[in-house]
C-alpha cells in the first residue's frame, strides 16, 4: 500500500476540515451558551437561515464584485499585459518592471492594508497629492470603498500572474508568432489567434488559483474599511467572522463558509466550461 500515508494525510488535512464543516453548518455550535455546553443538530435551520438573510445576499453580491474586479479583471487582466510587455525585453527592462510588482506580491497582507489604509484616508498621501494640485478630496474609503480594496487587491497580487504568464509565453514559439507577422497578422491578431491559444491552459490554471485566492482575502479588507462603511464591502469571509467570532454563532458562520465554498465551485466550472475541461 504505497500510497496509503499519502491517503491518511489528504483525509486528515483536506478532506476532514471540510466534512467537520459541512457537519458543523447542521449544528446550533456556538462559541459561548448552552449551545457551546452541548451542541444539537438542527438539519436546515442554518440553511434556511441565511437564504432568508439580506446580509448573506449582500455579502454574496459584493464578494463576486470583488473576484470578479480585482482577480479576473485585474489580477489577471493586468499580469498578462505585464507579461505580454516583458516578452523578448532586455533584462533591464524586465528587472525594472517585475521588481516592483514582486515587493507588492511579499509585502504580507496586513502591511499592505495599511498602506493603502494610510494612502486612502481623508489625511492621506493621495488627497495630499490631489490638494497640491488645486484638487478637492474626499473620504475614498467611504465614498467608494469597493473599489478601494479592488484596487488593493489588484496591487498585492498581480505579481502572481504576470510570473504565470511570463512561464507561459516562454514555452510559446517564436517562429510561429514571427511567421504569423510575416503574413502580415496584426499585433491583434496575433494576439487573439496566435498567443492566447497557446496559452489556454495557463490562463485557465491562473483564473482558478487567483479567484481561490480572492475569495480567502479577509484582513486586507478588514483592516481598509472593515466591511464599512455599513455593510457596503462586506463579504462572505468577514459576514462569516461577524456570525462565528463577533456574534459566536459558529454553526451559522460555518454554514456561510459553505455559500462560500459554493462560490469558488461555480467560478471553477465556469473557467473549466469557457476555456476546455481538457485545457485545466
Amino acid at each position: 500500500m504505497p500510497l496509503a500515508p499519502a491517503v491518511v494525510l489528504l483525509g486528515v488535512f483536506f478532506a476532514g476540515p471540510v466534512v467537520w464543516s459541512v457537519l458543523l453548518s447542521f449544528t446550533d455550535a456556538s462559541l459561548t451558551g448552552s449551545a457551546a455546553r452541548g451542541t444539537s443538530f438542527v438539519g436546515l435551520d442554518n440553511v434556511v437561515t441565511l437564504v432568508q438573510d439580506p446580509a448573506v445576499w449582500n455579502a454574496v453580491v459584493i464578494t463576486v464584485v470583488f473576484v470578479v474586479g480585482s482577480a479576473v479583471i485585474g489580477q489577471n487582466g493586468l499580469g498578462l499585459a505585464l507579461a505580454l510587455m516583458l516578452r523578448g525585453r532586455g533584462t533591464a527592462v524586465r528587472s525594472l518592471v517585475t521588481l516592483p510588482v514582486m515587493a507588492a506580491y511579499v509585502v504580507p497582507e496586513i502591511v499592505a492594508a495599511f498602506v493603502w489604509y494610510a494612502f486612502l484616508n481623508p489625511e492621506g498621501t493621495l488627497n495630499t497629492a490631489l490638494g497640491g494640485l488645486g484638487l478637492p478630496g474626499q473620504s475614498w474609503l467611504f465614498t467608494v470603498p469597493v473599489l478601494a480594496v479592488v484596487l488593493a487587491n489588484i496591487w498585492r497580487g498581480t505579481a502572481f500572474s504576470m510570473l504565470i504568464y511570463l512561464a507561459a509565453l516562454s514555452q510559446v514559439p517564436a517562429d510561429v508568432d514571427e511567421q504569423a507577422q510575416v503574413d502580415g497578422a496584426s499585433g491583434w491578431t496575433r494576439l487573439r489567434y496566435v498567443t492566447i491559444p497557446m496559452i489556454r491552459r495557463a490562463i485557465g490554471t491562473n483564473l482558478v488559483l487567483v479567484t481561490l485566492q480572492t475569495l480567502q482575502v479577509f484582513t486586507l479588507i478588514f483592516v481598509m474599511t472593515a466591511g464599512g462603511p455599513g455593510d457596503k464591502s462586506e463579504t462572505l469571509p468577514l459576514l462569516m467572522y461577524e456570525q462565528a467570532f463577533q456574534y459566536a454563532a459558529l454553526g451559522y458562520g460555518t454554514a456561510i463558509a459553505l455559500v462560500l465554498l459554493a462560490i469558488g465551485a461555480v467560478f471553477s466550472l465556469g473557467y473549466i466550461r469557457a476555456i476546455g475541461k481538457e485545457e485545466i
